[in-house]
């Protein structure tokens, strides 16, 4: 079965820290670009962030530029999305989502291959 799993969300303080884990079975992600997206309640859908299949090129939304850090691990098949300094609005439900693609180019409105199921992250005191 081809699928994307996320793993890493939780309960953290303002100001705290998480990692997301985005876990690929049944594919190799090597060959896609891979973004998360995330979205809260009553809001639209927005991508958070984006790394290219070679891992060359990564890309942030200004909401998150400088606190979150995309990266990939071909070898383990992953990849992650270090968030720190987090704000309770970034409270969301957090997707990884792989794209057939090179680049980064318009990553938050391009159809994708494979969606993970969400890993809820909330920022609460």
């Amino acid at each position: 079965q081809l699928q994307l799993v996320e793993s890493g969300g939780g309960l953290v303080q303002p100001g705290g820290s998480l990692r997301l884990s985005c876990a690929a079975s049944g594919f190799t992600l090597n060959y896609y670009t891979i973004v998360w997206f995330r979205q809260a309640p009553g809001k639209e859908r927005e991508g958070v962030s984006c790394i290219s299949s070679s891992g060359g090129s990564t890309n942030y939304a200004d909401s998150v530029e400088g606190r979150f850090t995309i990266s990939r691990d071909n070898a383990k098949n992953t990849v992650y999305l270090q968030m720190n300094s987090l704000k309770p609005e970034d409270t969301a439900i957090y997707y990884c989502a792989a794209g057939n693609y090179l680049d980064c180019t318009y990553y938050s409105s391009r159809p994708y291959n494979y969606w993970g199921q969400g890993t809820q992250v909330t920022v609460s005191s």
